[in-house]
């Protein structure tokens, strides 16, 4: 079999992807909205283009005529997956996926409204006015987020009244896309915020693999960690709300499906429909096969048997803390020293403050003390510096 493939959007996500699908002998198209973006690096061919504009867009469809278009990134003009879905071009995980997923008002009404999944009480705001009331209504403190963003950009828990306007702008400012408007969600007191990495095929069951902890920072993963601890109620509970909220979306791939984990139970919190950054953590090969395979067995329509716990392993992120279009990354070689340990380091042709340039991965026997595993991840992580 032989398929050519659009990524839409080009960042770390999609260059794991790219390889992945490359070595099952797929031909991968990588377009951004930059020359240079770590998946063009390994693909076949790219396209720089503005994905929110729909001329642009369907320019770059016709000139390739792909087979299969797989979206990475949330700013894409998605209302035109629905025509390119009737030429019979297959869009991942589905045009109704890609266009729910994108927003967080649809996916939100879908699980809470129209599923009834267990979520945080929230309310939107396109005004400053309607926001001040919305946090009124839910109190303090509370959590804002743009309907569209990337990495946890925009994001903040209000904690004072004072900081209203601030929380405002920001999310504002940073929304991506053409949608100006904001949600904002009761503050949950959780334990573990968990990412339960969910497959669903065209020729087999819904897969689930081993769940992943993570902890954020400014709404941006900081490290993860495979297998975190959940009782097996939780786990089923959270399984039984990723299947039932990627069945409603429809289509084929891995959906990344983020829960809160309370002493009330598993809350719904956020779904994407593709690889996951926190899911980077299955580059120690934590699993039978990373997420990266997982998504392009599914979207090829290959088989997989099982997904199985391979060995436990965390990762910690690589930041920038500046602004510099020329740059050297040292201190590879003192990670690389202690045992266990392995880099990426994505390629990123700039960087910026809390740009996310690489990981550092750690691995070791299953049953192996997390909190330990985390230490030495975040170790190594720390001997590489931006310079």
């Amino acid at each position: 079999m032989h398929k050519k493939i659009l990524l839409l959007g080009s960042g770390e996500l999609g260059k794991e992807l790219v390889i992945a699908l490359q070595r099952l002998g797929q031909t991968v198209i990588a377009a951004d909205s930059y020359p240079g973006a770590p998946a063009m690096q390994v693909a076949d061919d790219f396209e720089v283009l503005d994905m929110l504009n729909a001329a642009q867009l369907d320019a770059v469809v016709a000139k390739h005529q792909p087979d299969l278009i797989v979206p990475e990134i949330e700013a894409i003009r998605t209302e035109r997956f629905y025509p390119y879905e009737q030429q019979q071009i297959q869009i991942v995980p589905s045009a109704r996926a890609a266009n729910f997923t994108m927003n967080r008002k649809l996916i939100r009404d879908l699980a809470s409204k129209e599923l009834g999944l267990q979520t945080a009480k929230y309310f939107y705001a396109t005004s400053f006015v309607e926001f001040t009331q919305a946090v009124k209504d839910i109190g303090l403190p509370c959590v804002v987020k743009p309907l569209m963003s990337s990495s946890g950009k925009g994001q903040s828990v209000l904690k004072k009244l004072d900081d209203q306007q601030e929380v405002w702008d920001y999310a504002i400012n940073n929304s991506r896309g053409d949608i100006k408007e904001v949600i904002i969600e009761e503050f949950i007191s959780f334990e573990t915020e968990i990412t339960l990495l969910t497959v669903t095929q065209k020729n087999g069951p819904t897969l689930f693999c081993p769940p992943i902890g993570h902890r954020q920072e400014r709404g941006d993963y900081q490290e993860s960690w495979q297998p975190v601890a959940i009782s097996k109620k939780d786990l089923a509970d959270a399984a039984a709300m990723a299947q039932k909220v990627t069945s409603a979306l429809t289509g084929e791939g891995i959906w990344g499906v983020e829960f809160f984990l309370t002493n009330k139970g598993v809350y719904f919190s956020e779904l994407s429909p593709r690889p996951h950054d926190t899911g980077m953590v299955t580059l120690a090969d934590t699993q039978n096969l990373s997420q990266f395979e997982l998504h392009a067995r599914a979207i090829l329509g290959l088989p997989i048997p099982a997904i199985t716990l391979e060995r436990a392993g965390a990762n910690a992120v690589i930041l920038a803390d500046k602004t510099a279009n020329s740059f050297n990354i040292e201190g590879i070689e003192k990670a690389l020293e202690q045992p266990y340990t392995d880099v990426r380091i994505f390629g990123k042709p700039s960087t910026r403050p809390y740009r996310r340039m690489g990981i550092a991965l750690v691995y070791d026997h299953i049953g192996a003390d997390m909190n330990d595993l985390r230490k030495k991840a975040k170790a190594a992580a720390d001997c590489i510096t931006i310079i």
